[in-house]
């Protein structure tokens, strides 16, 4: 059904040399795209256009007086001027080019993340509801949206062009990066790192919806159970309340409040508790061992999908301190 989506939306869009821009920032990327060409263009044209004059004027079979030869001081004069231009001119465009990859892509408020997961040949998307989708990514206008991605297994790339946006998924971690859409409609979706035999089927598409409309698309398709309460039956079923909650026998850390707080571990150091942390502690668990505890936590890497380590996460963010002393903290039993 996905693989057949994506093949509509080919033939809906057709051959775009450019392709649409559909985010608040896809204008400033092409003007750094043209900048750059067209700064290419320039050394090309003068490279090349100096080689053709200079082998048409002083051909051999040519008798074309060289005139007085260039004195040394003029000669360095031209080579540093010419250095210094295109010194500025580079170093003007890594100034632009790295001032909007730090607003792309550095620490931003978001109003809505949404998990995907990478995996050979298809896009696993999750919505904060837990809505689930395959190979297409629903969002809302107007809105600063976070994606965090991880792979299942390979190197795996998001590219929306119509976004200009791009950024890998990685096996054993999480990436994040942010946009925000300008334009409602449909825009392929690709993964843009070779990742296998059937790379070039690994597509799909994003739609851009206005937020009501969004609000009603989730009111339709959300059958997924919240993502807090799923994490909480994870939780138990793994085994990790018999250790993890206050009255348990086994001395493992509480994790009520946890996500946020500073850490101490036992080589001295401290880490924050965010979303890879707590990834990490649980498919690498002798990693970053807290202090005061024994490193006895078992790895569950392999056994637990990347889309059940998001409900686990969110169950332990979704945690207050104290939480575990008083009950039942989500309302789903354990």
């Amino acid at each position: 059904m996905a693989e057949t989506e994506s093949a509509v939306v080919d033939a809906d869009i057709g051959f775009q040399l450019v392709p649409e821009q559909a985010s608040d920032y896809a204008a400033h990327i092409d003007y750094l795209y043209f900048a750059l060409l067209g700064l290419s263009g320039l050394l090309i044209t003068i490279l090349v256009g100096l080689i053709c004059v200079f082998a048409w004027r002083y051909h051999h079979d040519r008798p074309e007086r060289r005139g007085a030869p260039v004195s040394e001081r003029a000669s360095n004069r031209i080579e540093i001027a010419f250095a210094c231009t295109l010194a500025v001119l580079f170093a003007g465009t890594f100034y632009w080019a790295s001032d909007l990859y730090l607003t792309l892509y550095g620490q931003t408020r978001a109003g809505l993340t949404i998990n995907i997961v990478g995996k050979q040949w298809m896009w696993h998307v999750q919505h904060p509801d837990g809505t689930r989708e395959i190979n297409t990514l629903h969002a809302p206008i107007g809105e600063t949206i976070e994606l965090r991605l991880t792979s299942q297994d390979v190197i795996h790339s998001f590219s929306v062009p119509a976004l200009r946006f791009k950024r890998d998924a990685m096996p054993g971690m999480y990436t994040t990066a942010y946009f925000k859409a300008s334009k409602t409609g449909e825009f392929r979706l690709f993964c843009a790192e070779y990742c296998g035999q059937s790379h070039s089927r690994m597509r799909g598409r994003v739609v851009l919806m206005e937020p009501d409309a969004y609000q009603r698309w989730l009111a339709r398709n959300g059958a997924g159970e919240d993502p807090a309460v799923a994490g909480k039956a994870l939780f138990a079923s793994y085994g990790c309340s018999g250790c993890h909650l206050g009255k348990s026998s086994v001395r493992a850390p509480a994790l009520d409040g946890l996500y946020g707080r500073t850490v101490p571990l036992a080589n001295g150091s401290t880490i924050v508790a965010d979303e890879a942390y707590i990834r990490d502690s649980i498919v690498e668990p002798q990693k970053d061992v807290v202090a005061g505890y024994q490193p006895i936590m078992p790895s569950f890497a392999g056994q637990i999908s990347e889309s059940d380590i998001f409900d686990i996460i969110a169950y332990i963010k979704s945690l207050q301190p104290g939480d575990w002393e008083q009950g039942d903290p989500t309302g789903a039993g354990s």
